[in-house]
This record gives C-alpha cells, sequence and structure tokens, in this order.
C-alpha cells in the first residue's frame, strides 16, 4: 500500500522545501532578465528577495521534516544563479563594463567563488560559525549597491575590487555568524529586540542604503571574529557553548 508502480509517492513535507527553493531560483532568473532590461534597481531588489527564499525552504525542511540530498543540492543550484551569476552580471552591467577585460574578470571571479563556496559548502560539514562569507550575504552585498544607487558614484575600478575582495572572503576560512539554528527556547529576548530595532531604525533613516549597511556590518563582524549568532544567544547558554 502507498506505493504506485513500485515507486513511492513524493510527499509534500519532501517538495515544500523544495517549492520554497524553486522561489529563489527565479527571483534570481527574474533577475537577469531585468539586467537584459536595464531595470538594474528591480534587478537588485530581486535578489534581495531570493535572500528570504533562501532563508525560508530550510525551515520549512526542518519543520516538516523534509529535508533530503536532493533538496541540498537544488538550494545551491538555486544559490549560484541568485548570488553568483545574477549579482555579477547585475554590476558588469551596471560599473565594471567600462574596465573591458579586467571588469569580466572581476564579475567571472566573483561567481567562480560563489560556486566554489557552495561546493565546499556541500562536502565540509563544518559545526558553528560558517567558514567563510556565505554566499547570500555576498550576493547581497555587491547588489545593494545598485539598490543604494551608489553604484553610478563609485570608480568601476573601486567596484572591481569589492567583487575580487568579497570573492575571496567567500572561499576564504574565515568565521561568519551562523544564525539559522536560534531558536525562541535559546535567543535573548532582550538582544533580538536590539537587533530587529537595528533592522529597523537602518530603513527608517538609510531607506535604500539599509542593506549595504547591514551587511556591510555582518562582513566586518567576521574580519574582528565578533560572532552575533554567539551574542544573540541567552547569557547561560552562551556559557555552556564557552566551557
Amino acid at each position: 500500500m502507498g506505493k504506485t508502480g513500485g515507486k513511492t509517492p513524493l510527499q509534500f513535507r519532501h517538495i515544500a522545501p523544495n517549492m520554497v527553493t524553486s522561489g529563489n531560483l527565479l527571483c534570481g532568473l527574474f533577475s537577469l532578465m531585468m539586467v537584459l532590461n536595464e531595470k538594474y534597481v528591480f534587478a537588485a531588489w530581486l535578489i534581495f528577495f531570493a535572500v528570504l527564499f533562501d532563508g525560508f525552504d530550510g525551515k520549512v525542511a526542518r519543520m516538516l521534516g523534509g529535508g533530503s540530498q536532493f533538496g541540498l543540492e537544488f538550494d545551491s543550484l538555486a544559490d549560484l544563479v541568485s548570488f553568483g551569476v545574477a549579482p555579477a552580471i547585475l554590476l558588469y552591467e551596471v560599473s565594471v563594463r567600462s574596465l573591458n577585460l579586467v571588469g569580466a574578470f572581476s564579475a567571472c571571479f566573483f561567481a567562480l567563488c560563489v560556486a566554489l563556496r557552495l561546493a565546499r559548502f556541500n562536502i565540509v560539514h563544518v559545526p558553528g560559525p560558517f567558514q567563510g562569507l556565505p554566499c547570500p550575504a555576498g550576493g547581497l552585498f555587491v547588489a545593494s549597491f545598485v539598490i543604494a544607487r551608489l553604484d553610478s558614484k563609485i570608480s568601476p575600478v573601486i567596484m572591481a575590487a569589492i567583487l575580487l575582495s568579497v570573492g575571496g572572503l567567500m572561499i576564504s576560512s574565515i568565521p561568519y555568524a551562523n544564525m539559522k539554528k536560534l531558536t525562541k527556547k535559546t535567543a535573548d529576548p532582550a538582544k533580538c529586540l536590539a537587533l530587529f530595532s537595528l533592522f529597523a531604525l537602518s530603513f527608517i533613516f538609510l531607506k535604500n542604503t539599509a542593506p549595504l549597511f547591514l551587511f556591510a556590518m555582518y562582513i566586518v563582524s567576521g574580519l574582528i571574529h565578533f560572532d552575533w549568532g554567539q551574542w544573540i544567544l541567552k547569557k547561560e547558554i552562551e556559557a555552556h557553548n564557552e566551557e
């Protein structure tokens, strides 16, 4: 019973997370289409929405108990498009294209680093912080220059250097905070409120520059070895982890 033609039918708990991951991939594809239509700010915001889908698919999988190796591989393919190819092409078109081969190299290097980062993540499972800058953070950081409309105010040479630097951070071993496993039971309510207030105030006062500011803070936090995931834990749990 429960089988058709010798095959086990797909269950909703396995399909649902992949449907969310599809939203991530579609945002990346639509972003590329918007670049072709010269709607650059819209293309950058689509990368932002891809981050939301990327953060939600894992939660759906854990909630339904539907995680699978297929889902892990599919998620990486979606991330490569949304946080590797789409940001690289976007920044190439709006800024570094004028540098000819240097601009092309910087954009390709960024996308290549995303692919390498994802491949390493799927094979090497290290508990605790991420090893290297996560691809969603790197992709949205460079796209945030377009959201903030700073791409035309920053020299293409500097923008190419940013692409190369962020790409290098993604394939580095610098630890970055992993907050995906935080729960209501482990997170400190006061610190959560403080972090939420920081987000809210950033968008209120900085508006379109807020994503750039927030992801820049995250990038710097890794460089100075400040772990947001550890900081937000309740004191008793943080003390237990340090023992």
